[in-house]
């Protein structure tokens, strides 16, 4: 059996089926974590609705068996639902046959230990990278057994109790889920709550071929559809997730897509209403609105690296409330340390029924305020050297170097982070004025390129 250790990445397994892959792979990974993990009781499994996700899922078990422990197969399940079944049934671990939001072919695995906790490259990836690459076996005298589990309906109610569903008023919300399972999630969970909502589907069914491409909401070209839906049916609202939908994007109406950035300060206000003086953790690609957020609603900003691991690393570690990424991860100390792609659009609709305002009119004023660039790749075969490079540059500002090189001057600030897996280096970049954004975006785009 050849092996691409590329597969093992620094979250994650992600290749491209059946070439880097396939069953025998993903039994050998079941193996590997049953030999690194040695779980203490059983361990749940679900799958995403790929094409070949459910044979990456019984050949897992396969593994997990053969080596001793006894599964949960909780079959269909959003990558958020790994959370909460392991956090909130205490299994000994879990697994999650899923690649997020890449195009069809691509198949992978998520994988946590108890707690949840998340296994990264440096801690538990690459241990089972290391016992694939080893051939080893692990054969137990006596094999686990596996029992079948639906966790819909608890994680449903989990869901709800996040708000209070008597004050929800109606509205006409368009849903995305990009063929993924997130639309009948959310449909599930208005259902059991009666939200009096009305539900306008766009590529509601789930669908493993993705037939309309890469089903990730971050990429614009990926917007034009939702956003024209919401302004063309009048709705209040628009919501989209990944294939896997634990990261959620959100529409105003009118069809303005609100960037989560900008929407993450609506969930920073709710967080803190509920929750007074706690820690928001947020991380430096973009920051100032957060900031104002968190200082404007009694919170304290505490910074962290980009990347779920050191997110949720800070988040435990300082028992803060709630972190938020501006690439639609989302974060939440009561949802054991995880980040969860439901619980935002509860939040946000229990905010507009609340203030009775348009989406649209409250997020104006941040609008208005803090002008950013987006995330832009660029490809650099000395990623260090530039940002040096950068960093000597623009000495005269506030420069940190947390996470790859961030600079800030009064007017505006920009973040160049390396790619964990490939030759780029990302910029991110705000300003106070959108001329000033755009001139300066192109300033550092040019050093960054040269």
């Amino acid at each position: 059996m050849t092996i691409d250790s590329s597969i093992f990445k620094a979250y994650d397994i992600r290749g491209i089926y059946p070439g880097s892959i396939n069953e025998d792979i993903a039994y050998a990974i079941g193996q590997g974590y049953a030999d690194f993990a040695k779980p203490e009781g059983e361990v749940m499994i679900g799958m995403d609705i790929r094409l070949h996700s459910k044979a990456l899922k019984d050949s897992v078990i396969k593994g997990l068996t053969d080596a001793g422990i006894d599964v949960v197969d909780v079959g269909f399940m959003s990558t958020d639902m790994l959370y909460f079944g392991v956090g909130n049934y205490k299994f000994g671990g879990g697994l999650q046959s899923t690649a997020s939001h890449n195009p069809p072919e691509w198949h992978g695995l998520k994988m946590v230990e108890k707690g949840p906790t998340p296994m990264t490259l440096e801690h538990g990836i690459g241990q089972v990278r290391d016992f694939v690459l080893s051939g080893k076996t692990v054969n137990a005298d006596k094999k686990g057994s596996v029992r079948k589990m639906d966790i819909w309906e608890d994680y449903c109610k989990h869901i709800l109790s996040w708000i209070d569903v008597t004050k929800i008023k109606p509205m006409k919300v368009v849903l995305n889920p990009n063929f993924g399972l997130g639309g009948k999630i959310f449909e599930k969970i208005v259902e059991m709550g009666k939200l009096p909502l009305e539900l306008i589907k766009l590529n509601f069914e789930p669908d493993g071929n993705f037939p309309k491409g890469r089903p990730d909401p971050f990429i614009p070209e990926n917007r034009v559809e939702f956003s024209e839906l919401v302004k063309t049916s009048g709705a209040d609202l628009g919501i989209t997730w990944d294939a896997d939908s634990d990261r959620v994007f959100f529409c105003a109406d009118g069809g303005l897509f609100v960037e989560p950035y900008f929407l993450n300060t609506i969930l920073i206000k709710q967080m803190l209403k509920k929750h007074p003086n706690e820690k928001i953790v947020y991380d430096p690609r973009y920051t100032w609105a957060l900031l104002d957020a968190i200082k404007e609603n009694g919170g304290t900003p505490t910074i962290s690296r980009v990347g779920h691991s050191y997110i949720k690393e800070i988040l435990k570690g300082q028992n803060a409330l709630f972190g938020a990424e501006s690439s639609g991860h989302t974060y939440y100390r009561d949802y054991w340390y995880s980040d969860c792609g439901m619980i935002p659009p509860m939040q946000v609709l229990e905010y507009l029924s609340e203030t009775g305002e348009k989406l649209s009119n409250i997020m104006a004023p941040v609008l208005s305020k803090y002008f950013i660039s987006g995330e832009i790749n660029s490809d650099v075969s000395d990623k260090e050297g530039k940002m040096n490079e950068i960093a000597q540059k623009y000495s005269d500002a506030e420069v940190s170097r947390l996470d790859g090189v961030a600079v800030e001057y009064p007017d505006y600030r920009f973040c160049v982070r390396p790619s964990n897996t490939e030759s780029l280096l990302r910029l991110t970049l705000e300003a106070k004025s959108k001329e000033l954004m755009e001139q300066k975006r192109d300033e550092v785009l040019a050093i960054i390129r040269s």
